[in-house]
């Protein structure tokens, strides 16, 4: 059977009314509808398309891709709720629909929410929660200090933000370690600092010690040719306002800049730096 909720690669079998009947070596079809026909094809090419289910509850397939699969987290729109659970855009014909008993609090239309896809084995239909923690483990975390790590921010906290790390673990960046506006559903890089022994995750947007000088110091530079050569700032600035350009901590950029400054690649001046030819 057709895997619901994914990419797959199918041969076009034939050329009927409604569209094409799409297949794949198991003897599986599926129909690919007229509008996602591509414009040129011939029998037995290769496409790649998205299964899922339509308004009809039958198993079709699209050329459009959603912003979420199956088993993936993602931050969308709930564009309805009705008296049987919320509905969210996800960037398909038929919208993403969250029973009420998977709503972590009640969804409004308008809103925005960061859910986890996955398919509700009882019905056989994709659906959507916001109770992502449930979706969540850190008993196995196989990861490492310094690790590079695909980041959605989650929620704030007192201590900083939770992140979800990898798509599989909950992790923390500590407030004093952020360096730029974060919103929910933000995707960035970032990199672990420690796996403690009871699984949870400490990370940093920032690459560590002399790892993050090389990536910062052609920020640095990148900023300094983008403003004709001359910054106001130096190490001797405010850190609010080497934060606010730079999104950088005033030790990561002292370092940075010593680094070019070495390199013969800026001057540091009483008022700030200044790229050198």
């Amino acid at each position: 059977m057709l895997a619901l909720g994914v990419y797959s690669t199918l041969e076009i079998l034939r050329d009927t009314e409604p569209g094409l009947f799409l297949g794949n070596e198991e003897g599986d079809e599926v129909l690919l509808p007229n509008k996602y026909v591509p414009e040129e094809f011939e029998i037995g090419d290769k496409i790649k398309v998205f299964v899922y289910l339509d308004s009809s509850e039958r198993i079709v397939s699209t050329t459009l891709e959603p912003f979420a699969t199956v088993k993936s987290f993602a931050y969308l729109k709930c564009t309805n709720v009705s008296e049987i659970g919320a509905f969210l855009d996800w960037g398909l014909e038929k919208d993403l629909f969250v029973p009420f008993r998977e709503q972590a609090s009640k969804m409004r239309a308008g809103s925005w929410y960061l859910v986890y896809v996955y398919l509700d084995e009882e019905t056989d239909r994709l659906v959507a929660s916001s109770k992502t923690k449930a979706f969540l483990d850190n008993s196995l975390v196989l990861l490492s200090a310094y690790d590079e790590v695909e980041l959605i921010a989650s929620h704030p906290s007192p201590q900083g933000w939770n992140m979800i790390v990898n798509q599989k673990h909950l992790g923390l960046v500590y407030a004093d370690e952020i360096f730029q506006k974060i919103t929910p559903g933000d995707q960035m890089q970032g990199f672990v600092k420690k796996v403690r022994p009871d699984g949870k995750i400490d990370l940093t947007l920032q690459r560590h010690g002399y790892r993050g000088i090389e990536p910062n110091a052609q920020q640095i530079l990148n900023e300094l040719k983008a403003s004709g050569g001359f910054i106001d700032l130096n190490d001797k600035s405010n850190p609010e306002d080497i934060k606010e350009v730079f999104q950088l901590s005033k030790k990561s950029f002292k370092k940075a800049i010593g680094t070019l400054y070495k390199a013969r690649k800026i001057s540091i001046e009483k008022d700030g730096i200044r790229l050198l030819e």
